[in-house]
């Protein structure tokens, strides 16, 4: 499989502070990559760089196999780019902020014709075509902004937390289109901070943090590099201080935490863990509504490798 993006030792600074440091990846044609990463990570800062809207200290960017310039516009016009902040014209109706956008690529108004409807059925914004952005809602108005960002066809697309603060329905709509376009052959690259999405859209995963790789590779590979080998959940349960701390105890239990009535328990390996705690609340007669066993989550995962402190975000 082909490499659409290539990312040799990619540095940039802002004063003394290294926002990106050395980052070498490659994004493979067909696949949606995942890149993730805290705040202050560098996706951002990456992201600008790989689209020539950064000036950066070393390093080279390669897409379609050609060199990534601030010039290289037949590069650009193929790249789709969706921000997370929505940027339309309010005073033009959907199909014309659509149309606007396509035409600064696809000249042929035939051609582009069929493209904006194309968009606009991708999306699911055929019933409002006539209206204007200040009489959508927040998920209609995300979904203007993706179909006006990806009207022209582009082969390489750009995604920046695309479902923020978007209902249940549009962000189910939303991810449904990003799959299509991956059935349709673009690339693309994702970046979001909702795990489960990542979970069920990439293909692949890169985690980023201080400007660099800490990790990359499938759902399951990045799973197999936890420390956590099963995760218990006991809800509805009332637990003293002295039972918690002898659960603590116990072997291979990896950490314990409880609050609202629910506990929480993390085991590093063994096969009967919920059978053995099971048992403990039947002895001590322990009283619980549900209890249920999982592997390691993605965002358990993502915690482990980057920390679970606050971060403030520069890049």
């Amino acid at each position: 499989m082909q490499k659409t993006i290539e990312v040799k030792n990619l540095t940039k600074k802002y004063k003394t502070k290294k926002a990106v440091d050395h980052l070498s990846f490659s994004v493979l044609e067909g696949e949606i990559l995942g890149l993730l990463g805290p705040n202050g990570s560098g996706k951002s800062t990456t992201i600008n760089c790989i689209l020539s809207l950064l000036h950066f200290d070393e390093g080279k960017i390669t897409i379609f196999g050609k060199e990534m310039k601030p010039n290289a516009y037949t590069i650009k016009k193929e790249i789709g780019v969706v921000f997370q902040e929505v940027a339309v014209f309010d005073e033009l109706t959907v199909i014309d902020n659509i149309d606007y956008f396509c035409g600064l690529y696809i000249k042929d108004k035939k051609i582009r014709k069929d493209y904006v409807m194309d968009a606009i059925k991708l999306v699911g914004l055929e019933e409002f075509t006539k209206y204007y952005p200040k009489q959508l809602s927040g998920g209609l108005l995300r979904r203007l902004n993706i179909a006006c960002g990806i009207s022209h066809k582009p082969k390489l697309i750009f995604f920046d937390e695309p479902t923020v603060a978007v209902d249940p329905q549009s962000r189910n709509n939303i991810l449904d289109g990003i799959k299509t376009l991956r059935e349709e052959g673009a690339t693309i690259i994702y970046t979001t901070h909702y795990m489960e999405e990542v979970e069920q859209l990439c293909d692949r995963i890169i985690i980023l943090d201080k400007g660099k790789v800490i990790a990359s590779g499938t759902i399951d590979e990045l799973k197999a590099l936890s420390s956590i080998e099963e995760k218990i959940s006991v809800e509805g349960i009332v637990l003293e201080k002295e039972r918690i701390e002898e659960i603590r105890k116990w072997e291979y239990v990896e950490a314990v935490r409880y609050e609202n009535s629910i506990l929480v328990v993390t085991y590093k390996k063994g096969k009967n863990n919920l059978t053995d705690l099971m048992d403990y609340f039947r002895e001590k007669k322990i009283e619980y509504n549900k209890i249920f066993s999982e592997r390691p989550t993605l965002n358990d995962v993502f915690l482990e490798l980057t920390g679970k402190e606050l971060r403030d975000s520069y890049a």
